[in-house]
């Protein structure tokens, strides 16, 4: 395509977003508005889990006991018996594992019964499919309600199951807030879990309605100030919660709502006209509901008798010439019909605005699946490919439009459709512009610079997108393309261009979420900006030759210090590129949290967050468990699933500068700034890195041969680790010599006959006892009498060449790091063909220098990590641990140590952030200073602040149980992972003697 046509289209969409284009003029009252002017003032519903959305296990337990011939009773009274110690209870809080509460429970059941009760079958009776399906009753009044903009949570009492991952067999994406027990540590009654789920939602009690089938929870939730509805028959709750929200929770139509007072037309006049219209035979009561997404068109749903239909009419009120021309829709609708495109059969126009107030037309209601989600989520690669190959088949018809055989030739202006595109946007941009732009003002004069050459002329639909196409429910196939208010003739390209933007934008944009009469419109102009820095992020990858047409941008005003300096001391200024280059202009500041990324990478982080929450701490427990068992040498394939989901979900490949791979071929294309927000977040768990392919070593080779690998390099090696199907290790350190010093080793590599030939010991070889370890990136001695830092080279050696071998894994205090180990390895004449080395004889310390920075952030960040999840861990105990007659939270001591460890990690982080930044704008050597010193700080930080969990945790602290033990061996050892602290005190003292 070119990115040209993007950037053009990428400028288009700062426009809209900007309400500028002529025809964005009408914005209906929000849904809040709307809502509170309205009969309901709730805005949350909460549901219960057993018993409302799912049946109810207290009848499930009745059968099961008629199955099992139990005393009838048994289970019910060891649910409810045993006071706040009860099994059951602990469970649902997460205390118990399914093992321990089975034993615990068989023993409370059998002591009820007076014989063996096999609670094991009950639990699987609770888990099962059938106990598992969500009533529909409530799965179309939870549609309704969300359809009409109210929140929804489940607050569910529930438990973890063997695998470890939580027992919450409904589709999450239902819910805004999803609360659950045993995550949580608290269970319902307990007023703390009502609390914690309000203040997710952001509502106060009296804007929710809670729904339970258990008389104890609903009299706790009340006694907050919550609405409350007993659920003992689904029918007759929903009935009850349709009369406090005060519209109908059945006969859900996807994508409507109630219509809105402002948007009321009158039905007896349109009734008769649907009479005349589809004949006097249709009769029947007439059902009118409001789409809720896309349009600024108003477009209702119509039910009229059989007839399925929907209206499209012009806004009301003064309007521009051409805007909301419903006519030209009715037009080309029908041209395209006939000419084989898919899109709803139009039936009538009606010009008449004394109908209903405004011309509208009607057409024909297409049922269907719209895609929301340009990721579209729970579908697996195959199905994302055939739904976007359906995608550009039906584009390809559009394209294909005999204009003349259509009767379309006047539809539009006939050539330079990009050029009079520009120009308009420019002037509407103009005509309403609040403050600057930067980014806005490159494009304003790179655009007109760089227009396309030739263009053709076709239909063009102009707001291409996944949520504007009606899918077949069973299968890829495009059933209809709907919203054609911007379409004309003009350059097909802008088409393909505009629908590829999505890919680039964050899911929350509201472009992503439906146009002009959207409730999310008004805050279109405050996304105009970023819109703007991504199109000038893509007008960089044109490369520098364009910045040298473009005017100079005005210098960096601020230098990257921390400090002031007047008189004799200098002051630093870390940007050593000339001030007129602005393609670094928009990462020129310090991103102090995630909510002050760039859109796609704030996306990638909130995404990442989501899939943190729902798959990677739920398993953390199962994989602490496999790396002390028999089995721990062998990858548990819980790793590989969620490998693959992460990978479907867009969160692969993470930690590639952009500045490394600039045409975004093998990462994500974030600054180091950007990823080191996203890596922090991976840190919080030890298991992440590896499930988004973002762990050590792999990161650092992946980028050796990024930087430095040839082709053949890289299609051999490369490509299979960046698509996680093998993994690696990085042979340096050795245990003869100190290898804190990389001149210092003593491995040789000799020429000898085309080959390189290795001898050499090595340890601390992380990775190395992995079996999916197919490569090592080796670093010996080629030339011993050369200049000292030209001695040594890396070479590419396959893990099953004959003289490796592998001789114990080392373990960290105790810890053996199972699956990849850190490994012993002797390598003895060990032959590798010539082509393998890297860059060639004598490059290998200039490799090793380049490899460590974006490393020594990636540690650092995930430092951050450990200390952010030990600090969460600490507090959530203290606030729930009694000592000496009151919480811990409330000693003294224990408050000290909270406020320090806060402290201590914010000013760690804003280092790491700073030497992130500084890398990006001013080069890995320029930020020379702040690497060394992050290297210092971070890790001594990490272990002070898990040091004083695991303190407040007693012993458990130093179990299995918890990650805090893990979490303080690796960061002691990273005070000795890319070099001991002492290297990098007296670097950063030399650094300092030198100013």
């Amino acid at each position: 395509m070119g990115l040209r046509r993007f950037i053009q289209a990428s400028y288009f969409q700062c426009a809209r977003t900007s309400g500028i284009l002529k025809h964005v003029r009408y914005k209906p009252p929000s849904l809040v508005q709307w809502r509170h002017s309205g009969s309901s003032l709730y805005k949350a519903v909460i549901f219960d889990m057993g018993g409302v959305l799912l049946p109810s296990p207290y009848r499930m337990a009745v059968e099961w006991e008629v199955r099992n011939r139990i005393p009838p009773g048994t289970i019910k009274q060891a649910l409810i018996s045993g006071g706040e110690n009860r099994p059951w209870l602990r469970y649902m809080r997460g205390e118990l594992t399914s093992v321990e509460f089975l034993q615990e429970f068989g023993q409370q059941c059998s002591e009820i019964a007076n014989f063996s009760v096999p609670v094991d079958s009950f639990l699987s009776d609770l888990t099962s499919s059938q106990m598992s399906k969500q009533l529909p009753i409530m799965t179309e009044a939870l549609e309704c309600i969300r359809a009409e903009g109210l929140k929804t949570a489940v607050l569910s009492n529930n438990f973890y199951l063997h695998s470890g991952v939580s027992f919450l067999p409904l589709d999450r994406n239902q819910f805004d807030v999803v609360i659950e027990s045993c995550r949580e540590g608290i269970c319902k009654p307990d007023p703390r879990i009502y609390t914690l789920c309000l203040e997710r939602l952001g509502v106060q009690p009296k804007e929710s309605i809670f729904l339970d089938d258990i008389g104890q929870n609903l009299k706790a939730a009340a006694q907050l100030g919550i609405n409350t509805v007993k659920v003992d028959d689904p029918e007759a709750a929903v009935k009850e919660l349709e009369t406090s929200l005060g519209f109908p929770l059945r006969g859900f139509v996807p994508q409507t709502c109630l219509v809105r007072p402002t948007m009321e037309i009158p039905k007896g006049p349109l009734q008769k006209y649907l009479e005349e219209v589809l004949g006097g035979q249709t009769t029947g009561p007439l059902i009118l509901r409001q789409f809720s997404h896309g349009q600024s068109n108003p477009t209702y749903y119509i039910k009229f008798g059989d007839r399925n239909l929907v209206l499209r009419k012009k806004p009301p009120g003064s309007l521009l010439p051409s805007a909301h021309a419903v006519e030209r829709e009715f037009r080309v609708l029908k041209a395209l019909t006939e000419a084989g495109v898919p899109v709803p059969k139009v039936l009538a126009l009606c010009e008449d605005s004394s109908i209903i107030g405004t011309p509208f037309y009607l057409m024909e209601y297409c049922t269907g699946h719209i895609y929301k989600d340009p990721s579209l989520p729970g579908l697996d690669p195959g199905q994302r490919k055939a739904i976007y190959m359906a995608m550009n088949k039906v584009l390809c018809k559009i394209h294909r439009v005999d204009l003349k055989a259509a009767g379309l030739e006047d539809y539009g202006k006939h050539g330079n459709y990009v050029q009079r595109q520009v120009q308009t946007w420019t002037k509407q941009y103009r005509a309403t512009e609040t403050h600057a732009i930067p980014a806005m003002e490159r494009l304003i004069e790179w655009l007109p610079l760089h227009l396309p050459g030739n263009q053709k002329t076709t239909v063009v639909h102009g707001d291409f997108r996944l949520d504007n196409l009606i899918f077949h429910p069973e299968g890829p196939e495009v059933l209809a393309v709907l919203d054609w208010e911007l379409s004309t003739l003009g350059d097909p390209i802008s088409d393909v261009a505009y629908n590829c933007m999505a890919h680039y934008l964050p899911s929350h944009f509201d472009i992503l979420k439906g146009q002009a009469s959207s409730a999310a419109a008004e805050s279109g102009g405050k996304q105009a900006e970023s819109m703007a820095n991504l199109a000038w992020d893509f007008a960089t990858k044109e490369g520098f030759r364009v910045f040298k047409e473009c005017p100079a941008a005005k210098p960096l005003a601020r230098p990257y210090s921390t400090w002031t300096r007047n008189g004799a001391f200098s002051r630093r200024n870390y940007v050593t590129m000339a001030p007129s280059t602005p393609a670094h202009t928009s990462k020129a500041h310090l991103i102090l949290s995630p909510d002050g990324l760039p859109g796609r990478a704030q996306d990638l982080y909130h995404k990442l967050r989501r899939f943190m929450d729902m798959h990677v701490y739920p398993a953390e427990q199962v994989l602490r468990d496999h790396q002390v068992s028999q089995s721990r040498w062998t990858p548990h394939p819980l790793i590989e699933e969620l490998k693959d989901k992460a990978k479907s979900e867009g969160l692969w490949n993470l930690f590639l500068p952009v500045e490394n791979d600039p045409e975004v071929k093998y990462g994500a294309g974030l600054t180091n700034q950007e990823f080191a927000h996203l890596c922090e977040l991976m840190g919080t768990s030890l298991f992440a890195p590896e499930i988004f392919n973002c762990s050590a070593p792999d990161t650092g080779n992946m980028e050796v041969l990024v930087r430095y690998g040839t082709e053949e390099q890289k299609e051999r090696w490369l490509q299979p680790l960046l698509d996680g199907k093998i993994r690696s290790c990085f042979a340096m350190t050795e245990p003869q010599v100190a290898s804190s010093d990389a001149t210092n080793i003593e491995s040789s590599v000799i020429e000898e006959k085309g080959f390189y030939v290795l001898n050499g010991h090595k340890w601390w070889i992380s990775g190395a006892l992995d079996p999916r370890c197919q490569l090592c990136v080796f670093m010996g001695k080629t030339d011993p009498e050369a200049q000292r830092h030209k001695q040594q080279s890396m070479l590419l050696v396959p893990m099953d060449t004959p003289g490796i071998t592998v001789t114990r894994p080392l373990s960290v205090f105790g810890e053996e790091d199972p699956p990849a180990g850190h490994g012993e390895i002797f390598f003895e004449n060990v032959r590798v063909p010539k082509e393998y080395i890297l860059l060639g004889p004598g490059r290998g310390f200039e490799i090793a220098q380049g490899r460590l920075g974006p490393g020594r952030i990636h540690h650092c960040m995930r430092l951050m990590g450990y200390s952010e999840r030990a600090l969460a861990l600490m507090k959530e105990r203290v606030t729930s641990r009694v000592a000496f007659g009151k919480p811990l939270a409330e000693q003294g001591t224990i408050l000290e140590d909270i406020a320090k460890s806060r402290a201590e990690i914010e000013q760690a982080r804003l280092l790491v952030l700073k030497a992130a930044l500084l890398m990006d704008t001013a080069g890995n050597k320029a930020a020379a200073l702040e690497i060394a010193m992050i290297k210092m700080v971070a890790p001594l930080m990490a272990l002070r602040v898990i040091d004083r969990a695991i303190q407040a945790f007693g012993a458990a602290g130093l179990s299995n149980d918890y990650p805090l033990a893990q979490f303080f061996a690796w960061a002691r050892a990273l005070r000795l992972a890319d070099g001991p602290d002492e290297v990098h005190r007296t670097a950063v003292a030399k650094l300092e003697l030198k100013r």
